[in-house]
């Protein structure tokens, strides 16, 4: 075992990767947001992460294989981020988590709609979730299915609702 390990528990070992709240808001946001620039990730999260908390944790999450930087073909000083296999695999804690916190905490309506949806529709819904990710982030064939549109109509129609 590695000596900056504290232990070879499944838990421990999870949370020494994800255990930060930044880094799963940074999974979060390339998951859900389809966030793929820095820019994008900065002046879009809801919890306003700063710049450099922001560099840091791609950082940390690239160098656990978590999320991929490539050069942006379009732009020669951008990078564009991508979920790797392993952090698409997170889909299921990620839905987990969003449904205890529907159940437990003060969220609000729009931004616990995708909970909600990703509760109801339980693994056959996070796999073909996933399947789509795997499109968007690893180049694998589209599936003729959205979820992530889906996702995205039932928030916007919450705040449509909700503006009006």
């Amino acid at each position: 075992m590695s000596d900056d390990l504290r232990s070879g528990c499944p838990i421990n070992l999870t949370l020494e990767v994800l255990g930060d709240r930044w880094s799963l808001i940074v999974i979060r946001d390339l998951m859900f947001g389809n966030r793929r620039h820095f820019r994008e990730l900065l002046n879009h999260s809801e919890e306003g992460i700063a710049s450099n908390i922001l560099a840091d944790r791609l950082k940390k999450l690239v160098d656990k294989g978590l999320v991929t930087r490539a050069d942006d073909p379009s732009h020669k000083q951008k990078a564009i981020y991508s979920l790797s296999e392993k952090a698409i695999q997170l889909v299921p804690l990620i839905a987990h988590m969003g449904a205890w916190g529907r159940r437990h905490l003060p969220v609000t309506e729009e931004l616990s709609i995708r909970a909600q949806l990703l509760e109801e529709g339980g693994p056959a819904l996070w796999d073909a979730f996933m399947e789509e990710l795997r499109a968007i982030h690893l180049g694998a064939p589209r599936p003729a299915r959205s979820v992530f549109a889906e996702l995205q109509a039932a928030y916007q129609e919450i705040c449509a609702r909700n503006a009006a």
